[in-house]
């Protein structure tokens, strides 16, 4: 049976596949409101900063063909950095946030279980 199982976890190539979450075992930034977003609209503006300061800085190469160019890959390239960045800040935020919910929660049941033993 065991050998079954791990044959049934390797792809076509021989590759072991990486375990998948239960449903609700993990925590996702896409799965929180505010993070999701937040993240969509910093790769938003991300893109569009670098699209608009790439093609403005291009300008001087004397074809808007080049400038065109240089704008589309200004703003690939900022559209990547900026979500990186963003998934980075809200991984932490988030985390931060569980860590705080569950200061407060623990907090509560201390209180909980102090004004229950001197009653």
């Amino acid at each position: 049976m065991a050998e079954k199982e791990k044959k049934a976890k390797k792809d076509k190539q021989g590759k072991k596949k990486s375990p998948e979450p239960a449903d609700g075992a993990g925590m996702s930034i896409a799965a929180h409101p505010r993070a999701a977003r937040r993240v969509a609209q910093a790769k938003g503006w991300g893109g569009l900063i670098g699209f608009l300061l790439g093609g403005y800085l291009s300008l001087p190469t004397n074809t808007f063909v080049d400038a065109g160019l240089h704008a589309l890959a200004a703003g690939a390239a900022c559209y990547v950095a900026v979500w990186a960045g963003a998934v980075f800040l809200w991984r932490h935020l988030v985390v931060a946030e569980l860590r705080g919910r569950q200061h407060e929660l623990l907090q509560a049941e201390l209180e909980r279980i102090r004004t229950g033993a001197t009653s």
